[in-house]
């Protein structure tokens, strides 16, 4: 339930705000894409967990390049 929830918001965030910003994102899968699957394959805990770690590691000063959900 509460994955199902944390996805919906994503996708809200992908159709309707995505869209306005600058493409920012140095990773392939986007970030959010990247959450989106971490919750579906490790649930709202664990995925939740990884989605942050992945946001907080897409800077200037982080990786890049392809980095699938483990």
């Amino acid at each position: 339930m509460l994955r199902r929830f944390f996805i919906i918001l994503i996708r809200g965030y992908q159709r309707y705000i995505s869209p306005l910003t600058p493409k920012t994102c140095r990773y392939e899968p986007t970030c959010s894409q990247y959450t989106v699957e971490a919750l579906q394959k490790h649930g709202a805990i664990k995925g939740s967990w990884l989605g942050i770690k992945r946001i907080f590691s897409c800077n200037p000063f982080g990786g890049s390049g392809y980095d699938p959900v483990p």
